[in-house]
């Protein structure tokens, strides 16, 4: 019998008050038809309402994909734990979603990325939930935020501090799904799944397996219906078995604004110079300078921002196979996407459920991590994930948490403050009007990263500025490098909103980053010299 129907038929049989998990990164994987359906449903006969949603990666954007926001209705839903959120320009309207959580429509949660996944995971076995040390110290301990996002999330708490085995941890009860809305490829009248042009897998089994073993619904959005019996086992990775109702979208995009790049599904490998390289600016002379602290043979992740670049920067000067780069998606190796595609890579070794990669990155099994910086405070924590005058900026958390709770090495990047005209050339920097916003600031808005959780790991902490290279010695911010043209008193010690630590000798930072060449040899020996 098939389980082919339509969008309408499958939004009809998610019930008020259900727990529906949808498993997406913004435009990446979205059943966005399906959740338009259940919108529009709602819209027309007020139900279902009262739905908790379960977001491990962003359902949408402002891109192009709605995503959640076809849920973002008065009474539709109840509460929703996401582990990120649609996000975009500071100059564009919020989402709705944004608008709702702000105006305590929503009860709303960032939840770490990879502890969501953890929570479905143990639903699927029928265990109770995740103890975890991910998220000690930071926004997610309920000694802080609890992960709560307004006052509705901190009436109803969802994460509590237990003793277990005489040390400290967080306890996160499991998740039942009692709906399931994932997206693949192709799926036969049997409901098997293949994904052969998707840019990652995500947690489509993971979640699929929680709400059929909770006795709940699994609806998978495809692009394509094959005959049953047709699709090869091994490239199946969701069984017909977990699947109960296949809702056809022949115009599905690929990711936001792209129909179909053969890269992205690792179809066929893009000549590496067809990719767009960075243009030469400040931002640039980060990137380079970042890419000086990773030594050839590592495998590193990276995040959006400055970070993003970095792989171009390998690429430019010819070291393209030095480093594996691994994101929280599922891509391992090839050269991560930018802007729209950014969660993507073309040319990837390989694709890893992003549960996998989570478990990958909460234990440190990777070498580094780079990431951007909101704001730094005095013991060098880390905001990334709130901005209060304009929320819907940072997208939360996300997969940072996870990435950075064990990590052996984290690279911070960003500019020192916000708002000053830069420019570059002739081997230094000119800062030609200062910021008028601090991000070196006495205590951050939200602690995403503990500085002193890392001092007593003993993690290796730096963080690259347009103008400075800090680390985090002894618990302290600690100027090391300096950019030539810049003066360490007036731009920078007078710029921060709390004292900084100054090295005992200051390197000046290298001013081959500052000239638009290639910098070949002096980039090559500043890799290798780690």
């Amino acid at each position: 019998m098939s389980k082919v129907t339509s969008a309408a038929n499958a939004a009809a049989a998610v019930k008020d008050g259900a727990i529906v998990a949808v498993n997406s990164s913004s435009g990446l994987c979205c059943p966005d038809l399906v959740l338009k359906a259940l919108g529009e449903r709602y819209r027309d006969e007020r139900h279902p309402a009262g739905l908790t949603m379960i977001h491990p990666i962003a359902a949408g954007d402002m891109f192009g994909t709605k995503g959640i926001d076809h849920l973002a209705q008065d009474g539709m839903i109840d509460t929703i734990i996401g582990g990120s959120y649609p996000s975009g320009p500071s100059s564009s309207e919020p989402p709705l979603i944004w608008q709702m959580l702000g105006e305590e429509r929503v009860a709303a949660y960032n939840v770490p990325s990879g502890i969501i996944f953890d929570m479905l995971r143990e639903a699927a076995g029928h265990r109770p939930g995740v103890i975890t040390k991910v998220g000690l110290e930071t926004f997610v301990d309920p000694s802080l935020d609890g992960c709560a996002m307004n006052a509705c999330a901190r009436a109803r708490p969802i994460v509590r501090k237990i003793e277990f085995e005489g040390d400290e941890w967080l306890y996160f009860p499991s998740i039942k799904p009692d709906v399931a809305i994932i997206r693949a490829t192709t799926a036969d009248e049997r409901g098997n799944l293949t994904f052969e042009h998707e840019g990652a897998y995500l947690g489509a089994m993971e979640l699929a397996l929680a709400a059929h073993n909770c006795g709940g619904l699994v609806i998978a959005q495809v692009k394509h219906v094959a005959q049953a019996g047709t699709l090869r086992p091994h490239d199946v990775r969701v069984p017909g078995v977990l699947v109960d109702m296949i809702v056809e979208d022949p115009e599905q995009l690929q990711t936001t604004a792209t129909s179909y790049d053969p890269a992205i599904s690792g179809e066929l490998f893009r000549p590496l110079d067809t990719f767009r390289l960075p243009a030469f600016d400040a931002a640039k002379t980060m990137a380079r300078r970042v890419a000086m602290e990773l030594q050839p043979g590592w495998v590193v992740n990276i995040g959006f921002g400055i970070s993003a670049n970095v792989p171009r920067i390998f690429l430019e000067e010819g070291r393209h196979r030095d480093v594996t780069w691994v994101i929280e998606q599922g891509a391992v190796g090839g050269i991560p996407l930018l802007d729209f595609k950014f969660g993507c890579s073309a040319n990837a070794e390989a694709f890893v459920p992003s549960p996998h990669q989570f478990t990958y990155f909460q234990a440190a099994g990777f070498d580094a991590s780079l990431l951007s910086f909101l704001q730094i405070d005095t013991d060098g924590s880390v905001n990334v994930s709130k901005l209060s005058a304009r929320p819907h900026v940072t997208a939360g958390a996300g997969g940072f948490v996870d990435i950075t709770a064990r990590a052996r090495k984290i690279v911070f990047s960003g500019y020192f403050n916000a708002g000053a005209k830069l420019s570059v050339g002739n081997g230094k920097l000119s800062i030609d009007k200062e910021g008028k916003v601090a991000k070196l600031v006495p205590r951050v808005e939200q602690v995403s990263f503990s500085g002193k959780r890392a001092t007593a790991q003993g993690q290796d902490v730096t963080y690259v500025t347009e103008r400075c290279v800090l680390r985090l010695i002894d618990g302290k911010v600690t100027v090391t490098e300096i950019a030539p043209g810049v003066d360490l008193n007036r731009d920078i010690l007078g710029q921060a909103a709390f004292p900084l630590a100054v090295a005992d000798t200051i390197r000046p930072m290298s001013g081959h980053l500052f000239m638009p060449d290639r910098m070949e040899a002096h980039f090559c020996l500043a890799v290798a010299a780690e």
